[in-house]
């Protein structure tokens, strides 16, 4: 009689946990918070976007920034199993771009990279644009910074 032992069907956990690949040479372990890294530094390069995440995380951030540096993946979550990875974008866009150029350009930059650096398959890259950055925002800026 052959063996019937049933296979788990059973979906991987929303817990997320670390990539590993094993090759006859050893073992390879890319953490989850690598592949927020890589997709935050492409979708920053990506023509339009001037921030990354949300009012809150950006204030966060700054605090943050002047502490201990930049954080690259602010704005970034990412949902990574096996061999496959879904991440969701936050950006404050550039005005007067079109906004789905500035979202098509950092999902495109996002799929290259994580593809091409990690080396998951991208399944989607979802895009929330939270704010408009606007060019007199910053003359704004500068003219308080003289004021102090």
């Amino acid at each position: 009689m052959a063996n019937t032992t049933p296979t788990s069907t059973t979906a991987t956990p929303a817990v997320s946990t670390p990539t590993n690949v094993q090759t006859s040479l050893g073992k390879t372990v890319i953490n989850d918070s690598v592949v927020a890294k890589v997709a935050g530094i492409a979708a920053r390069e990506a023509r339009g976007v001037y921030a990354l995440g949300g009012g809150a995380a950006r204030a966060f951030g700054a605090i943050r920034e002047a502490v201990a540096g930049t954080d690259q993946s602010q704005g970034i979550n990412v949902e990574v199993g096996e061999t496959q990875v879904a991440v969701d974008v936050t950006i404050v866009a550039e005005y007067p771009l079109s906004l789905q150029d500035v979202a098509d350009g950092v999902r495109r930059g996002v799929i290259e990279a994580v593809e091409t650096i990690v080396g998951l398959e991208v399944t989607e890259v979802n895009v929330t644009v939270n704010d408009v950055h606007l060019p007199s925002d910053d003359k704004d800026e500068a003219a308080e910074a003289r004021v102090q």
